[in-house]
């Protein structure tokens, strides 16, 4: 495989550890940050139409993310197995891999775009939107809008994961700041259309406005407009992505064979990802479960606990991207059979996580009141600053413990287990942290206290136990072959017996 000059991949199997898997990491961290914006964009204009556009918005988000991160498996999957290729020095393996993981990407997301669109009101029911209501009307026509575009939506994101895992993280962040960029222009104009469009207004043309609007009489799409902006821009994002990897102009190179569906690629695909989309999906219900727990003690705790949630979801981003950079120097440092290598790539990341959440962790205790209180305004908002606040600070403490379970489940991912990072979600997620926070807040009589409490010890046990298995280092073995009968032999005679542990450690 020919390697072109716009080949941004980071070499993380020769020298310095610390500095590649910083620089894998840190265009992650900005990508997830970039999502954010997305959303938030999407957020902005829908609210200028009013609060039943707003809460249709947010009972949409509740089935759409749930089916995105069903999609997130199978990116995941084709991470470590590029990785591991690229590390075991299979070449040709990469592009046959990458193929096979944008043919099952696109027809699983086909299977979720016709069928989220035909359930798509009985889903919304489902998660409380009341049938025959405004907001009702609006996230149908959202949600339908937004399935029609998922195969777009999860184009984009299989190709950010195929890079990530050939070492380029940065091609995928400028496409996703184009696409932001698109977004932020796009979305007045389908939400609004000409009418009340303040964008215009912002730069000085509100002439413009009176004029083209006079002209059209386009008054937007509302809420659904959203959806539209959303999926065209995502859709060149996704062209552009998919172009460049047909080209060859980022490292990986395809032909048209590598796309025709081989049995034992696609049964591995599946054997990695379906683990870790339900792994991701353990997050989501952990965050339900509590939320039916806060609801019992008082319905400003829930507030509290909205807000709250959101704000840890913002601090521990960098966690996440220092997570998927771990995936990429562990998948491609174990195919290169150097597994201590690895094992030091995941201890440099606990150094980074371990400083950087200690001081997030006094910024947030110190200033937990004032953050809670840009998010809070009308009845009653003394009570749920005072609630928010006290959650801040008590699993503000523990951001250190999840910092580290994300870049070991990391490690876990990037080397095929998939499986074993789903054990310690499930344990974690629901059934530590739902258990003790129920015994907290209902038997012992805590309320809320209580929720807050268990989560944060739950963040602790789960640090605890997936410390304990990295330390075993059983879970280092590969989910590849290397290249040619030589390299096989070497292989062999230098694999440490925990290198060939099976794929169910």
């Amino acid at each position: 495989m020919s390697q072109s000059g716009r080949d941004r991949a980071v070499n993380v199997t020769d020298g310095a550890l610390l500095k590649p898997l910083v620089i894998l990491s840190l265009p992650i961290v900005l990508t997830n940050l970039l999502q954010v914006g997305y959303n938030l964009a999407d957020t902005f204009w829908v609210g200028r139409l009013g609060q039943p556009a707003v809460s249709a918005l947010s009972f949409s988000w509740a089935i759409v993310f749930l089916v995105i991160s069903l999609s997130l498996g199978f990116s995941i999957a084709g991470t470590v197995l590029v990785a591991q290729n690229k590390g075991a020095g299979n070449t040709d393996r990469v592009g046959h891999v990458a193929g096979q993981t944008i043919s099952l990407v696109v027809a699983v997301s086909i299977l979720f775009s016709v069928l989220g669109y035909l359930l798509a009101p009985t889903l919304l029911g489902l998660v409380g939107a009341v049938p025959g209501t405004t907001e009702y009307a609006m996230a149908v026509d959202y949600t339908r809008t937004m399935f029609l575009g998922i195969p777009f939506v999860f184009s984009f994101f299989v190709f950010q994961s195929l890079l990530q895992g050939w070492g380029d993280t940065r091609t995928p962040l400028y496409l996703m700041a184009l696409g932001v960029g698109l977004n932020v222009i796009a979305d007045p104009f389908f939400i609004l259309g000409f009418q009340d469009n303040v964008l215009f207004a912002w730069v000085g043309l509100e002439s413009l406005e009176a004029t083209l609007f006079g002209l059209t009489g386009f008054t937007g799409f509302g809420v659904q407009g959203a959806a539209i902006a959303t999926i065209l821009t995502r859709g060149i994002g996704a062209v552009i992505g998919i172009w460049l990897l047909l080209s060859g102009r980022v490292g990986i190179e395809l032909v048209r064979t590598d796309f025709l569906p081989e049995r034992e690629t696609i049964g591995k695909l599946f054997r990695i990802g379906v683990p870790a989309s339900l792994e991701v999906s353990t997050k989501a219900l952990s965050v339900t479960i509590l939320t039916a727990l806060v609801a019992i003690t008082s319905v400003e705790a829930v507030a509290a606990y909205g807000i709250g949630t959101r704000v840890t979801s913002m601090v521990v981003l960098p966690a996440l991207g220092l997570a998927r950079g771990v995936e990429t120097v562990v998948g491609q440092n174990l195919g290169a059979n150097q597994r201590d290598r690895a094992i030091d790539g995941v201890r440099a990341a606990l150094g980074l996580v371990v400083v950087a959440f200690a001081v997030l962790s006094v910024v947030v205790y110190v200033f937990a009141g004032a953050v809670i209180d840009i998010f809070v305004t009308g009845t009653g908002s003394a009570t749920v600053i005072a609630v928010g606040a006290e959650y801040l600070r008590v699993v503000g403490a523990t951001y250190v413990f999840l910092g580290v379970f994300y870049v070991i489940q990391g490690g876990f991912r990037g080397s095929g287990r998939t499986r074993l990072a789903l054990l310690f979600a499930f344990l974690g997620y629901i059934v530590l942290r739902s258990l003790i926070a129920y015994v907290l807040a209902v038997p012992l009589g805590w309320g809320a206290s209580g929720i807050w409490y268990g989560e944060a010890a739950s963040n602790v046990l789960m640090a605890a136990a997936v410390g304990a298995y990295f330390l075993r280092g059983t879970w280092t073995g590969r989910v590849v072959d290397d290249s040619g009968a030589d390299a096989s032999a070497t292989a062999t005679a230098s694999t440490s017996p925990s290198e060939t542990a099976s794929e169910t450690d």
